[in-house]
């Protein structure tokens, strides 16, 4: 199982926006040196907490895959999309993974125009234009019925000087494609299937819903004739590991300033303020009353020493079934040598066992 790292982030409103771009830059360096697979990193335009305005960063890193967490297919033109990622995997040399989603934040569709069109369907005509552009040669003709997306340079093309030409990924034929998954049950995982994206599943949906993402995802491989692949479902958890099981229940769950309070304090408030309360739900009809802050990270956040959590994560796999990343959730350094730690233990002490775990598990098997 590898080990990936996502961030949205979400920073109180009171910090100095230098020092969180500093923070979040800090701590994918740190994924890198320690060994992480990928890290996420989220996009939003409008949000005071959630304050990276672009994904596409570069970071001064040697292995690990630089992701979209997500790009925001509706709020761009699939163009402009297409060329900065074609760049940015240039940059990295194939360590590109290009996330995917419509844009969820009201605010931010608002503010360029677009609070009542349909994001979704924006969205699937963006994707279909932007993988026309990597497959393609000029002069392109992308015309795709009911689409409102047309590329071409039927009246400015001059190939011979270089102009009307767009620019391609390093990886071929293109790049990793991966979609966030948030709702329990998500059609929208039976579709990435058939178009070989690959799901990662929220840090802050239950782990009792998480099978459902592997099924619909392997019933739309299936419907495209071909095999679901357990290594190409990455699973996010929100999890803090410390050297001693009460600091790790302190800054993880008890103290009223610990960085797992405040995110589901947000992640709360959003999501009641967007009528989105199901995620947290156990079934579908529990009431909303019962979606307290407390239910909410006694379901959602993992805490404890590295023994403890390992113990977790392997009780996790057993009603999830097999996946093949986990995904540890960035958190807003309160205490940057706490979370710094945590991520070690993370990589350098939990991980290990849990993969000899497993290991051990499929040789009795």
């Amino acid at each position: 199982m590898r080990l990936g790292y996502f961030t949205m982030p979400v920073h109180p409103m009171h910090r100095n926006w230098s020092e969180t771009l500093r923070e979040d830059r800090e701590a994918i360096i740190l994924c890198d040196q320690l060994g992480f697979h990928d890290a996420f990193v989220g996009e939003h335009l409008t949000d005071a907490c959630e304050n990276i305005t672009n994904s596409m960063l570069i970071h001064a890193t040697r292995q690990i895959k630089l992701a979209t967490g997500t790009t925001n297919l509706a709020q761009m033109h699939p163009v402009l999309i297409a060329v900065n990622a074609a760049m940015f995997d240039h940059l990295s040399q194939g360590r590109f993974i290009m996330g995917v989603s419509p844009g969820a934040l009201t605010s931010d569709s608002e503010a360029i125009g677009i609070l009542d069109e349909d994001r979704n369907k924006i969205f699937a005509e963006a994707i279909d234009v932007i993988l026309a552009v990597w497959e393609r040669d000029p002069p392109y003709d992308i015309d795709f019925p009911g689409n409102r997306f047309k590329v071409g340079f039927a009246r400015t093309a001059a190939l011979e000087l270089g102009v009307g030409i767009l620019a391609k990924p390093f990886q071929k034929p293109r790049p990793e494609i991966v979609g966030t998954v948030v709702a329990p049950f998500s059609p929208g995982v039976v579709l990435m299937g058939r178009r070989d994206f690959h799901p990662l599943s929220a840090n802050f949906l239950l782990a009792k819903h998480l099978r459902s993402h592997w099924q619909n995802y392997a019933k739309g491989k299936a419907e495209a004739g071909q095999k679901a692949d357990i290594a190409d479902w990455r699973v996010a958890r929100t999890i803090f590991v410390a050297d001693d099981d009460k600091v790790a229940r302190r800054y993880g769950r008890e103290d009223q300033n610990s960085p797992y309070h405040f995110y589901f304090s947000q992640m709360l408030a959003k999501m009641k303020r967007g009528n989105r309360l199901y995620v947290f739900k156990s079934h579908k009809e529990q009431p909303d009353e019962e979606i307290t802050l407390d239910f909410v990270m006694n379901n959602c956040v993992t805490y404890g020493s590295v023994d403890k959590v390992v113990d977790e994560i392997l009780k996790m796999r057993e009603e999830t079934g097999d996946f093949g990343e986990l995904v540890y959730a960035g958190m807003d350094w309160v205490d940057p040598a706490l979370a710094r730690r945590s991520m070690q233990l993370m990589a350098e002490e939990v991980m290990p066992r849990v993969n000899a775990a497993i290991g051990k598990s499929a040789a009795a098997e």
